[in-house]
């Protein structure tokens, strides 16, 4: 089966803040939203502390060093797979750094530190080489402005 060129992908956000009857004002208004994909549980979600969102919420910038790190994940489980090199663990630790370009506010970097770990030692150095293969497939890699590291680490089992 061939796969389809593009695919669209919806969400919708509704501002939460508004609900409770607060006068609107900059200084003091909420930053609560609610994400919404269809058929999926809400996010609730607000700005980061420092831009007076509340600490307990996922904020957008949360959200984007979630979804590089999740797409890098799983595009590198799915080539690995095809390669036949059985992962027996994946975490990783994303950290991106958020400061002011030009009259601007931007991520300027980002560093993905994956801790894989194999099953066999004759598959150790082909698994670290994937992570690079990975790095240049996962879309959502490729859709940020910002460099993306990729700080891997092979442990095999036993």
């Amino acid at each position: 089966m061939a796969e389809a060129a593009s695919h669209e992908f919806r969400c919708k956000l509704r501002w939460t803040g508004g609900a409770s009857g607060t006068a609107f004002d900059y200084g003091s208004f909420s930053r609560d939203l609610a994400l919404e994909v269809q058929g999926k549980a809400p996010i609730t979600a607000s700005a980061a502390p420092g831009y007076k969102g509340d600490l307990s919420k996922h904020n957008p910038e949360d959200l984007l060093m979630a979804s590089l790190a999740a797409c890098h994940a799983l595009t590198y489980l799915a080539i690995c797979s095809l390669s036949k090199v059985r992962v027996l663990a994946y975490e990783d630790e994303i950290s991106g750094t958020l400061e002011k370009s030009g009259e601007v506010m931007k991520f300027t970097h980002a560093t993905l530190r994956p801790r894989v770990t194999i099953a066999s030692v004759d598959d150790e150095s082909r698994a670290l080489s994937l992570h690079e293969k990975a790095h240049q497939q996962c879309f959502i890699m490729n859709s940020v402005n910002f460099p993306v590291a990729v700080e891997a680490r092979i442990v095999v089992a036993g």
